[in-house]
């Protein structure tokens, strides 16, 4: 994996490569190849940052792109304290920065950061879908949006120096590798799927026509490893089994090829897939999971991301352990790079 001390330059979905110069009290950053910002670095006792010259980019895009180097580089780093000249108006409206203690200091702080569609989202940037209730199959709960098509979250991960991206399911072109996934011994064991082509079509067209069922490939450098459905945990079964909110989203997960299994991999997909949830609609407070209780290894892998282990209790077909992430606590302790 990268070493974070020495990195140089970061991928944006977006915007192109963020190249940087730095020194233990100068940032220089290009964007594309062109200046984009130039900064003077105070270390001690907290990171300080102040601009020495803008190169044209808009102002708050520049700062932005500082936040994200500054973070990436140092995944501890809580706080960035901006000295300033000007208002930074639009970066206070988007909460990219906050007003500091002093007049002229603001700063931006990575449970914040973090939270902001921008870049991350790319196009599919969200709005608050107005909330009206229904009733469906005897519960009550949101009406919800229109399901996404195409890809929906992409993100550079510093640390493995890959992509770690996050698109929706096409049944044509994914259904072969579904099967081949679902028919694994070692997947089968867990998610006890298995069946022929026409079986797992037919299991893929009925979560596409259900609206409370977002299905998801993972892939490293658009390389497809893996399988997701992300669902609206109040419209599930999970839903008697907790006090579950009208945003609370949960998510099934499966890792199909093998050259992605492993801690490191685990830490990437868990929290990009959480990340997008998060930034999916505003409103979700937790994210759910409920892998069987036997499972030692993915429990173990989500409680290295946060989550916690709420209680066990059993569905017709397993026992299963209710694992929770908050959304407070999973931007508290964020630690994407």
């Amino acid at each position: 994996m990268p070493d974070l001390n020495v990195l140089t330059d970061l991928a944006l979905p977006s915007e192109g490569m963020l190249v940087a110069d730095e020194t233990e009290s100068r940032l220089h950053l290009h964007l594309e190849g062109q200046p984009l910002i130039q900064l003077r670095l105070t270390r001690e006792p907290e990171l300080q940052v102040q601009v020495e010259e803008y190169f044209g980019h808009p102002v708050e895009q520049a700062i932005r792109m500082a936040c994200y180097w500054l973070f990436a580089r140092d995944p501890a780093c809580q706080r960035l304290t901006w000295q300033l000249d000007e208002i930074p108006t639009q970066a206070l409206l988007s909460g990219l920065l906050i007003p500091g203690e002093v007049v002229g200091q603001y700063d931006c702080l990575r449970t914040l950061f973090w939270q902001l569609p921008q870049p991350w989202l790319g196009e599919l940037l969200p709005s608050i879908y107005p909330q009206h209730k229904v009733i469906s199959g005897g519960k009550r709960h949101p009406l919800r949006p229109l399901k996404p098509c195409g890809e929906v979250y992409r993100r550079f991960d510093a640390r493995l120096g890959a992509w770690i991206s996050l698109r929706t399911v096409d049944i044509e072109q994914d259904l072969e590798r579904f099967n081949r996934w679902q028919n694994n011994p070692r997947v089968a064991s867990f998610w006890q799927e298995e069946g022929s082509l026409e079986q797992h079509r037919d299991y893929l067209n009925k979560l596409a026509a259900g609206p409370h069922t977002v299905t998801l490939i993972g892939c490293f450098d658009d390389q497809p490893f893996a399988y997701f459905e992300a669902y609206w945990a109040k419209e599930d079964r999970i839903a008697p089994f907790y006090d579950a909110g009208d945003y609370d989203r949960g998510i099934h997960m499966l890792v199909g090829e093998e050259n992605h299994r492993g801690p490191h991999k685990v830490a990437s997909w868990l929290s990009a897939l959480v990340h997008y949830l998060f930034l999916d609609d505003p409103r979700t407070q937790r994210v759910v999971a409920e892998p069987r209780a036997d499972n030692a290894r993915m429990i173990g892998h989500m409680q290295g991301q946060g989550f916690y282990c709420e209680k066990e209790f059993d569905f017709p077909h397993k026992r299963a352990a209710l694992m929770v992430l908050g959304r407070e606590r999973f931007f508290d302790r964020c630690r994407l790079a």
